[in-house]
């Protein structure tokens, strides 16, 4: 029966391609400011603390995404943005380094297997063509975003709308799915929603202040050894680490290879630096702010991360860890609901 289900949907596929495509079309505002929703919906809570009507804490909400949104352009992005920069323009230098060593090991190394330095022959001259393709990758990136830049402006016009109202009216969306249902399902109905929404909260709200608080450890590391382009390559670290346990991984990889280009010492310090940053996060930050509500194994978590970065990229890779605890979670739900109903049916028989 599963399988003949699966060969109806692909003979009626022309059905569901107009709803995919209206899915499509919306996905990407309703996630932008769903994000945005579990960011700031603290903030709205603490300001009708003080009895401020809901609509106007949202306005409070808004104007402070915009302060922040503006201190950031006009004091971190200008220092990013250089060291940008100063980076791409010294990549040919790197570049040149890099040769010259290779040269200086083939000339005085004569011990070498010639495998190894065919292998070292075939890269050092192949090093322009790599640097080639990678541009051409970015580039062909660049071309397909410009190609897909109303949409992504259209999405970024209807975030602030979705926004407001998720504010608004988002306590308003469990009454309102949940009144079609009978008492008892409706209250596991209730107990499931409320189950996702933890798991949401705990990730996202999580994962913001882990990544915020390495990024600053991260930051004040660089600088206390001097790391050329600190700030650049700490907001880098800041953004990656979103991405559970291989995000410190992709951290730390261009901060190892211009300190490495800086100083060789540098490979040790900046090593250091991200196992202090990940041990305090670890064992300090993740417990307390996520707590329990994300329990899963690494094991799983890097399993599921590989398996959706090949099927649906870096979205794949960002919304792997999320998706997987929210259908985990209903699994999990249904099945102790399953369970609970076994057992009270075996208890009324007795």
């Amino acid at each position: 029966m599963f399988f003949l289900l699966i060969l109806l949907i692909s003979v009626t596929d022309f059905i569901f391609i107009p709803v995919v495509q209206l899915v499509g079309a919306v996905a990407f505002p309703i996630i932008g400011a769903g994000i945005l929703f579990y960011l700031t919906k603290p903030v709205m809570h603490l300001f009708e603390r003080f009895k401020i009507h809901r609509v106007v804490s949202i306005i409070l909400v808004f104007l402070l995404i915009i302060l922040l949104g503006y201190l950031f352009v006009l004091y971190i992005w200008p220092i990013a943005q250089r060291q940008i920069t100063n980076l791409v323009e010294g990549i040919p230098s790197m570049v040149s380094m890099v040769e010259n060593f290779i040269d200086y090991w083939q000339q005085n190394y004569t011990s070498i297997p010639d495998q190894v330095l065919t292998a070292i022959n075939d890269f050092s001259n192949n090093i322009p063509s790599h640097i080639e393709n990678i541009l051409n990758y970015l580039f062909g990136f660049i071309g397909s975003f410009i190609g897909q830049v109303v949409t992504i402006i259209a999405g970024l016009v209807l975030i602030p709308f979705f926004l407001f109202f998720m504010l608004k009216d988002g306590e308003k969306l469990v009454p309102f799915i949940t009144q079609i249902f009978e008492k008892e399902k409706a209250e596991n109905i209730r107990s499931l929603l409320s189950k996702v929404d933890n798991v949401l909260t705990s990730f996202i709200q999580g994962q913001l202040i882990v990544s915020s608080f390495v990024g600053v450890l991260l930051f004040i590391g660089y600088l206390i050894i001097g790391l050329e382009y600190a700030l650049a390559l700490a907001l880098f670290g800041l953004i990656t680490n979103v991405i559970p346990y291989l995000g410190p991984f992709i951290a730390v990889t261009p901060a190892l290879i211009v300190g490495a280009f800086q100083d060789p010492m540098n490979l040790i310090w900046v090593s250091l630096i991200m196992i202090v940053a990940q041990q305090i996060e670890s064992n300090l930050i993740s417990p307390n702010v996520m707590g329990q509500a994300l329990d899963l194994h690494p094991l799983t978590i890097i399993t599921v991360i590989l398996a959706a970065g090949s099927i649906a990229g870096f979205i794949g890779i960002l919304f792997a860890v999320p998706f997987y605890a929210v259908v985990r979670t209903i699994i999990v739900h249904f099945y102790d609901t399953y369970v609970e109903s076994k057992k009270n049916k075996k208890d009324a028989l007795l």
